[in-house]
């Protein structure tokens, strides 16, 4: 996977924006909860599973000089909630390198990370000063968290 930061920044609203080296996007809800400026974030993970997908698809195929013409994925949340991925391959191919390239479909890095449970860990900051305080801390200090500033929490999934 990638080494380089996303930074996510508030923009009106629940727009934000998205920043991932010298590249900026946007992610936002459909109106009348957001402004719909972007794709929601759940569309962007499935953006990011459809292209992890044709990529690897694509680099395969490649590198064993088949006849891919085009790769085309759709990916949608069905009503479960689960991740349904529809691959189109085109191209004079033999039947056992579509088995082959569908089977290397299910191992791009994105797909192994979303199936594979990853853990998130947050690390908080807090910036705003507390009533009554001329310091500022990252954490809370009413003993509640004894962590120190900066150190992993217990992992937390987003509900996708």
């Amino acid at each position: 996977m990638n080494a380089r930061t996303v930074s996510v920044s508030e923009g009106p609203r629940l727009a934000r924006s998205l920043v991932v080296g010298p590249h900026t996007l946007t992610a936002d809800e459909p109106r009348p909860v957001g402004t719909d400026t972007g794709p929601t974030p759940g569309e962007l993970l499935l953006a990011a599973l459809g292209a992890c997908t044709s990529m690897t698809v694509r680099a395969y195929a490649d590198r064993h000089g088949w006849h891919l013409d085009q790769v085309d994925v759709a990916a949608r949340f069905d009503p479960q909630g689960q991740i349904v991925k529809n691959i189109r391959l085109t191209g004079e191919l033999e039947p056992a390198h579509i088995r082959q390239l569908l089977a290397v479909a299910g191992r791009c890095p994105v797909h192994r990370l979303v199936t594979s449970g990853a853990t998130v860990v947050t690390v908080p900051t807090v910036a705003a000063r507390p009533r009554g305080r001329t310091s500022s801390s990252s954490l809370p200090s009413d003993g509640a968290d004894q962590r120190t500033a900066g150190s992993p929490q217990e992992g937390v999934r987003p509900d996708v």
